[in-house]
């Protein structure tokens, strides 16, 4: 394998200057999960809980774990050192995907959960303290908010909410009316996951700075679909999931400014993130190898790898405009049917939110299982939310790249059969 071997991904007959105008059913070929068993088409619906996989991703991550395979970082051996060269080149993808400085700012984790914890139990494990402050809103994941309680628990610091504008945005206005000099840290979603509501992220972070606080961003929905860039959002934390980005499961990023990963202690132990060890005494590296114990998730990273490619050859601002189109366009029809309430603003991040009246989420979903329509039903891992709606639960449309009106359509036409199914 060499150093770009299975990891510079061109869509076929294009350039990387050459950005394709390719969305929705032009897609569908690439991705080999968008059809049955029976050879019919799939409305995958759900791609905020989890991406359908390119096959150049598929690809890259049977050749890694086949023919390319060895370990990293330790080898000797020529393999290991061509696998260790796409390991790396794998962190400088992300760090040019993301803006950031350097390639030292990009941790490599299981998912955003752990990159959650791990800024949790390793920054507030250090810097937080009795009556300090740490600000979440209304819509945060479960993993933006259980790492928080828990740290909170062991530091004595108290949490604050910030509420919801009525479309269901995270409110600016209140949030610089939670900031006090005893807040240490502001966790908030980029991009809601239920409501599909996007935060002014530079606004937010300003408003964190000018209290002196640090701002972790959720980007688990908007590494997907928006152009990132460190520098321009000026946050100080900034976490996603490979899943969600077409990537595998398995792996996700951690970005934190390297003056604030250098001051900040291991998360784990182990092999990799050590430089010396004695029964005496041992030192760590530095970052992020500091935080990257153990072997590490070695194929999922050259997939990820993949999947940015695959997603930036396509342009993600393109990917943002396709969805967003979609959303409004299934929002106007929903929105045509009395029995239906929406839920979020009208302009969402491909992320549609809905409850058919007299209907549960759950029998919903399983009638539009039967007309092969895949959709999300539940609390989405945001209990405190559904509490503030005022329901038990919420069926979610999310979109992707290679969505399109017919997928819409076949959502609707199922809609229309569960009406008549339940009268």
């Amino acid at each position: 394998m060499s150093n770009t071997a299975s990891l510079d991904f061109e869509l076929p007959g294009t350039s990387s200057k050459e950005i394709p105008a390719r969305v929705g059913a032009q897609l569908r070929g690439d991705f080999p999960g968008l059809l049955t068993v029976d050879g019919e088409p799939w409305h995958y619906l759900d791609t905020a809980a989890s991406a359908q996989k390119p096959q150049a991703v598929i690809d890259a991550m049977a050749r890694a774990l086949g023919e390319e395979y060895a370990t990293v970082h330790r080898g000797v051996y020529g393999r290991s050192a061509q696998m260790t060269l796409g390991y790396e080149a794998a962190r400088r993808r992300v760090a040019d995907f993301i803006g950031a400085n350097s390639e030292n700012e990009v941790v490599f984790v299981r998912g955003a959960t752990e990159a959650i914890n791990l800024v949790a139990a390793s920054w507030g494990g250090t810097n937080l303290g009795e009556g300090d402050r740490i600000v979440l809103s209304m819509l945060e994941h479960h993993s933006n908010i259980v790492p928080w309680q828990m740290i909170a628990e062991r530091t004595g610091a108290q949490i604050d909410i910030c509420p919801l504008t009525k479309s269901g945005e995270i409110d600016l206005g209140a949030l610089e009316a939670l900031l006090t000099s005893r807040t240490k840290l502001v966790a908030l979603a980029h991009v809601s996951n239920v409501l599909g509501s996007m935060l002014d992220a530079r606004a937010a972070a300003d408003l964190a700075h000018s209290v002196g606080a640090k701002l972790l961003l959720d980007g688990c929905q908007a590494a997907p679909r928006m152009a990132l860039d460190m520098a321009a959002i000026d946050c100080d934390f900034y976490a996603f999931s490979g899943h969600k980005l077409y990537g595998p499961t398995g792996i996700g990023v951690l970005w934190a400014r390297e003056d604030i990963l250098d001051g900040m202690p291991p998360y784990q132990g182990g092999g990799a993130m050590i430089e010396k060890v004695s029964f005496e005494k041992t030192t760590y590296a530095p970052p992020p190898q500091r935080f990257e114990a153990g072997t590490p998730m070695i194929t999922e990273a050259i997939a990820l790898h993949a999947a940015i490619d695959y997603l930036a050859a396509l342009g993600v601002d393109q990917t943002l405009d396709h969805e967003r189109t979609l959303a409004r366009t299934l929002r106007e029809q929903l929105g045509s049917i009395n029995s239906v309430t929406l839920f979020g603003p009208d302009e969402s991040a491909g992320i549609v939110s809905f409850a058919l009246e007299g209907v549960h989420p759950h029998d919903l979903g399983t009638i539009l299982d039967e007309e092969n329509v895949a959709i999300r039903a539940g609390h989405h891992c945001a209990q405190p939310l559904m509490k503030h709606l005022g329901v038990p639960a919420t069926a979610r449309a999310s979109f992707a790249l290679h969505s399109d009106e017919d997928d819409i359509a076949a959502l609707m036409r199922g809609i229309e059969r569960t009406q008549r199914i339940f009268g």
